[in-house]
C-alpha cells in the first residue's frame, strides 16, 4: 500500500490544501457505504466522521456507544459505531482503477455532531502506517 508523494487536496475551491485520502466508509453489518475524502489528522486520537453520515450508513446514531471527545473547542458528545474503511489511490481512480489499496479491519469510529469532514486519526488508522508529510512541498507518503 505505498502512497508516494501524494499531493495535498482541498475540500473546496477556497479551503486550504491538506493531506487527505479518498476513502469509502462502510457499515459491515448492512453493507451500506459512502465515498468521501478524509483528512489525515495526527492530532486526533481516533477517527471521526460527521454524525449526519450515520443514517446514510444504516446506523441509528444514538444507539452507538456514547463518548465525550476533547476537541479544540472543548468537550463534545459523540457516538461510536463499528466501520470498515477502504483507502483509494485517487490518481488510479481517475483512470478507472477502483480497487482499494488498503482496507482496515472493523474499527470503532466516532460520529460527531457539528463535524464538517472526516478525520483519520492515529489509534485505529494512522498508527498502522509510516507517514511522512512535507508541508512545504504539500505532499505526503505512507506505507504499511
Amino acid at each position: 500500500m505505498p502512497i508516494v508523494n501524494f499531493p495535498f487536496l482541498s475540500l473546496s475551491p477556497n479551503a486550504p490544501r491538506r493531506p487527505m485520502l479518498v476513502v469509502k466508509i462502510q457499515n459491515p453489518a448492512t453493507g451500506l457505504s459512502l465515498d468521501t475524502a478524509g483528512i489525515l489528522d495526527t492530532g486526533a486520537d481516533s477517527c471521526a466522521i460527521p454524525a449526519s453520515f450515520a443514517n446514510l450508513l444504516g446506523y441509528n446514531l444514538t444507539r452507538g456507544t456514547p463518548v465525550k471527545i476533547g476537541t479544540g473547542n472543548g468537550l463534545t458528545d459523540a457516538y461510536t459505531h463499528i466501520c470498515r474503511v477502504d483507502v483509494y489511490d485517487w490518481l488510479r481512480l481517475r483512470v478507472g482503477n477502483t480497487e482499494p489499496i488498503y482496507t482496515t479491519s472493523e474499527i470503532p469510529i466516532n460520529f460527531m455532531p457539528n463535524l464538517p469532514f472526516v478525520l483519520l486519526g492515529v489509534d485505529n488508522f494512522l498508527g498502522q502506517f509510516v507517514l511522512s508529510i512535507d508541508y512545504s512541498a504539500q505532499i505526503f507518503s505512507m506505507r504499511a
